[in-house]
């Protein structure tokens, strides 16, 4: 497994790329200029994804959550993403783990992320997004 294999960097760039777009979604002055279309080719069929709450949607489920919080900052919302690390990889899939630090209206949380991601050629990266769990490294502060 290397860091350097071309998977590993279109996955990176999935998840950069995908937080990039959550900033752009969530902030009220770029949400009308955002491609949700990008959302939706980028999460596969059998897609599930687990936060810090324990709470497990599907596809659709996670679709309609991130619809719905269009635009709702203010330019108060930041995302960086640090240590991204492949954990496990074949010829067609792989694991990421990473830590997303969030910024939201002044409140600050860490979590650590697991992914499963799987190539595909009509994805924005080359990769589809299967799976993905989260939880705390940091409680948001109150």
């Amino acid at each position: 497994m290397s860091q350097q294999s071309p998977l590993f960097q279109k996955a990176s760039a999935e998840v950069l790329d995908f937080h990039r777009f959550f900033e752009a979604w969530y902030d009220a002055a770029t949400a009308d200029k955002t491609d949700f279309g990008r959302c939706e080719r980028t999460f596969g069929h059998a897609f599930r994804m687990i936060p810090p709450t324990g709470r497990i949607f599907d596809r659709a489920e996670t679709i309609e959550l991130i619809r719905a919080n269009r635009g709702s900052f203010h330019g108060d919302f930041n995302i960086e993403i640090s240590d991204i690390r492949a954990s496990f990889e074949t010829e067609n899939a792989i694991v990421l783990t990473y830590v997303e630090a969030q910024s939201r209206a002044g409140k600050y949380s860490r979590r650590q992320a697991s992914a499963l991601f799987t190539a595909s050629s009509s994805a924005p990266n080359g990769v589809e997004w299967q799976h993905l769990h989260e939880t705390w490294l940091q409680m948001p502060e109150t």
